[in-house]
């Protein structure tokens, strides 16, 4: 299961020209998908990105976690991040979960992220979906497990 994470002023993901989810300070999650992914993946994920003290205190030091700081996650399902661009030009999405699986475990990894009493906006899974930003920092992490 992989995760970029951006810490954001604001973040919102447009399908159909609707706004879907917004949020304002907090994170922007785009989440991978991997075959052999599983629940203890995805609790990890959600508390690690809970846990990241990448906000800054009033000594202007990265010491504050989204809940210190009354932020938010927006999570967006982001099946590319399993491609392989190793060979060749064409990425290949071999190691991908399959599209319910990956529902299965986004939709997890959103509750999850709930349970730990942060307000969680998302993406529709597998939507062609419009994704807006103001990246705060910029501060991006990439976490893998």
């Amino acid at each position: 299961m992989k995760a970029v994470i951006q810490r954001v002023s604001f973040a919102s993901v447009t399908v159909d020209e609707s706004v879907v989810g917004r949020i304002g300070k907090g994170v922007l999650v785009l989440l991978g998908v991997e075959k052999g992914d599983d629940e203890s993946k995805a609790d990890w994920l959600a508390e690690k990105i809970a846990g990241l003290r990448i906000f800054a205190d009033g000594e202007d030091k990265m010491n504050l976690a989204l809940a210190d700081v009354g932020g938010a996650v927006l999570a967006v399902s982001q099946f590319t991040l399993a491609g392989n661009c190793d060979k060749g030009r064409r990425p290949s999405f071999d190691t991908a979960a399959p599209p319910e699986e990956g529902k299965r475990l986004y939709d997890y990894f959103t509750a999850a992220v709930e349970k730990l009493g942060l307000p969680v906006q998302t993406g529709i899974f597998q939507a062609d979906m419009k994704v807006h930003l103001v990246n705060d920092g910029p501060v991006t992490f990439i976490l893998e497990r």
